[in-house]
């Protein structure tokens, strides 16, 4: 995880200073809230290229089964010869944690010591796993509507269980939305002045995790403008209903990273992630475990 964190120090800035190409993700709806995407980059500068493509299928809960799937192929970019491939499943749950402990690192408070944590899926885990390196929670508390997932999850990581989400949520600093849901999981009432909240999910226009009273009074940072204003139901279905414009997402994560644009301004602003992920992001993250995999002579070769 600490590899992934810094290669996600470097990817994100570079991304929101366009040194990164990048189209937003192609997205094919297969049924409701099942879809295929395709996600391509290519950064010079680390000589990255490659594409993630990835299914996301709700019903495979009930299969026992993730709910996201992916597989990564990386690149030569001056050959263009294919060096790569490998599950991208391991992969979008680090680098989507790492990217939202910079959040935290350069959004939240510096006294922050209350983490709440709304799911107990894979994504809460990795979470728990990157937040904490990058801060001192004294108290993580967390919350799930399936009490046996809960359950579970509190017993492998040691976090409080709340009785709801209303009471994980109130007093907490860093808010972790890591749901599948696809209409708000809190109240804007419940989150307090100067609170950071991280929402992973709701990747659809259609879709909304976060109250919209909150995404309207907090300071929003994307971690893309462009995938924000057209993929983003949180943002997109804000505009449409007139409570704020399009340039309400015009900050950029890597942009605040690299010092171009400022995070928190007040110890009482709320601020906002909104994480929709970025193929940059699994591109670097692969290239981390491409090198370190050759370094350690592991691996498969394979012949086509």
């Amino acid at each position: 995880m600490p590899a992934v964190i810094e290669a996600m120090a470097h990817a994100l800035p570079a991304f929101s200073a366009r040194e990164v190409v990048q189209p937003v993700r192609t997205a094919v709806e297969i049924r409701e809230r099942t879809f295929f995407a395709s996600m391509p980059a290519y950064d010079a500068a680390q000589s990255i290229l490659g594409a993630k493509l990835v299914t996301v299928v709700p019903e495979n809960a009930a299969r026992n089964m993730p709910t996201h799937l992916a597989a990564i192929s990386l690149f030569d970019p001056a050959t263009g010869e294919l060096i790569a491939v490998m599950d991208g499943r391991l992969i979008t749950e680090m680098r989507t944690a790492a990217v939202s402990a910079l959040s935290v690192k350069h959004l939240a408070r510096r006294d922050a010591s209350v983490l709440a944590i709304i799911g107990s899926g894979v994504q809460a885990r990795s979470h728990i796993e990157a937040l904490k390196m990058v801060a001192n929670f004294a108290e993580v508390r967390a919350w799930s509507p399936t009490r046996a997932h809960l359950e579970a999850f509190a017993q492998e990581t040691g976090v409080r269980m709340a009785v709801s989400a209303e009471a994980a949520v109130q007093g907490a600093d860093v808010i972790v939305l890591a749901t599948t849901s696809v209409e708000p999981v809190i109240s804007d009432e419940w989150v307090k002045p100067g609170a950071h909240v991280i929402a992973i999910g709701a990747c659809r226009p259609t879709q909304r995790e976060i109250a919209p009273e909150t995404v309207a009074r907090g300071r929003l940072v994307v971690d893309s403008r462009d995938a924000a204003v057209r993929e983003s139901g949180d943002i997109v279905m804000g505009v449409e209903e007139g409570r704020f414009t399009a340039g309400h997402a015009s900050i950029e994560l890597g942009d605040v990273i690299a010092g171009r644009s400022p995070g928190r301004t007040s110890d009482t602003q709320v601020t906002v992630f909104k994480s929709l992920g970025l193929a940059i992001e699994d591109l670097a993250t692969a290239d981390v475990a491409y090198r370190t995999a050759l370094a350690a002579g592991r691996g498969l070769q394979v012949s086509f």
